[in-house]
């Protein structure tokens, strides 16, 4: 597949020294610019605040890229937001078997190849997703029964709220993934992905 540079329903903006930065990153990691990075082009350093905040907490609580893929994998395939999916899908394939990841993202109660902490850490993600109203104290002893210390939860909790922030700009604003996303992402994960917005 080949993509065309697109960046939602705005103009691309004249790129400051952050953009450029972004752009770099981009080059330098995958080969191409992003789609969302020309979207984020209009302030690069919101971008970097949400990412660093996400980056702090998640190594302050010890949550390794593992576990950071499983929040990423249930809150976005919960609000039906497709863009990181693809993005750590194709990143961090190895981090999760595939089938597992697709299990995820289906919303499968016990995705396969999960232990049960993980389980439970995936059922919160979702469940700070779709109704964070309606999370109950039984919810949060579940995680501290599986292992998970309060500074962890508040930790998971956090980086699933920042990760939804930033898909919800995205997906807001018409930011669709990119086509070289997906051909990176495993088969079976990719099957899984039937919503969010068309790739380009």
């Amino acid at each position: 597949m080949s993509a065309t540079p697109f960046s939602g329903f705005l103009a691309v903006p004249e790129p400051d020294r952050a953009a450029e930065e972004l752009y770099a990153e981009d080059r330098a990691e995958l080969g191409f610019v992003m789609n969302l990075s020309r979207t984020w082009a209009h302030d690069a350093e919101a971008l970097e605040g949400i990412f660093s905040v996400a980056r702090r907490v998640a190594h302050g609580a010890d949550l390794s890229i593992r576990h950071r893929l499983l929040i990423v994998l249930a809150t976005s395939s919960a609000r039906r937001s497709s863009y990181c999916i693809y993005a750590w899908g194709s990143k961090f394939a190895a981090e999760l078997d595939p089938r597992s990841a697709a299990a995820v993202v289906a919303g499968e109660r016990e995705p396969r190849g999960l232990d049960p902490a993980e389980v439970a850490l995936v059922r919160w993600a979702r469940a700070v997703a779709l109704r964070p109203h309606t999370t109950t104290a039984a919810d949060a002893e579940l995680l501290r029964e599986h292992g998970w210390a309060d500074a962890q939860i508040f930790a998971i909790t956090v980086f699933a709220a920042l990760r939804m922030a930033f898909a919800t700009v995205n997906d807001a604003l018409g930011v669709p993934p990119d086509l070289q996303l997906a051909d990176a992402t495993p088969p079976a994960l990719r099957e899984a992905i039937d919503f969010g917005r068309p790739l380009r």
